[in-house]
């Protein structure tokens, strides 16, 4: 698999960081288990080295490394996420992203080209989807502006960031912006890579559960246009 890169972002100074990184690293990295990590890198089609933490494990000592910590302001969670993400081990990315899941509300519309490189950067599903539906998503729904950073990923080359643009909505719900979904569909549709396709036809199914004759009529009136894995997984719960 190829992976693409997005250069370099400086890392604000952070007490913050500091602290949790110097917990997270010794925590992590005394609770490695070398016979997990072979499995679970080879699952992730070798897109990092894994410490071989399982999810509940690592849960916990998330929890325990975040024990008494403030909250974080935007320039904390743009250390934590970078500092991260510099690690080499894929578990200390699943930690930046669910730093800031957490606390994405306290992250401004400037905080969008982090989340860009963060995309672009190891890109793999396992962190570019959590960043789209509950990182990108909450920073456009707070800024209606960033909706045109969106219209520009919808075309980017890179397939994450193209990615990340139809997935954005997907928490939207009755807000959702069906009019921005249904072109980002379009605009990819004839792309050959499996995980596009997979996107497009995840965003419309989770349109579909708030307005299920909207997605229909758009395939009905788009027919022919997507392959079939898209439209597959967009009825996956209406029906044809």
């Amino acid at each position: 698999m190829s992976v693409t890169g997005a250069g370099t972002l400086d890392v604000p100074d952070s007490a913050l960081a500091d602290t949790l990184l110097d917990r997270l690293t010794a925590a992590y990295g005394a609770a490695a288990d070398p016979e997990r990590a072979g499995p679970m890198r080879a699952y992730m089609k070798d897109v990092s080295p894994f410490l071989g933490l399982t999810t509940p494990v690592r849960r916990a000592l998330s929890r325990t490394v975040l024990e008494g910590t403030p909250r974080p302001d935007e320039a904390d969670c743009t250390a934590v996420a970078l500092r991260c993400w510099r690690l080499p081990e894929r578990e200390y990315q699943y930690f930046a992203v669910d730093y800031l899941r957490r606390h994405a509300g306290r992250c401004s519309s400037a905080f969008l080209p982090v989340t860009r490189h963060l995309v672009s950067t190891i890109p793999w599903w396992d962190t570019v989807d959590l960043l789209a539906a509950h990182v990108v998503g909450a920073l456009v729904a707070a800024d209606r502006k960033l909706a045109a950073d969106m219209d520009a990923w919808s075309a980017d080359q890179d397939l994450w960031i193209a990615r990340t643009a139809l997935l954005h909505q997907l928490r939207y719900k009755e807000h959702t912006d069906a009019d921005r979904l249904f072109a980002y569909c379009l605009r990819q549709s004839a792309h050959p890579d499996f995980f596009i396709r997979k996107a497009i036809g995840w965003a419309l199914r989770e349109y579909a559960k708030t307005d299920p004759a909207a997605v229909r009529d758009f395939l009905v009136r788009e027919k022919g246009c997507f392959a079939p894995l898209s439209v597959r997984e967009a009825l996956k719960n209406i029906g044809a």
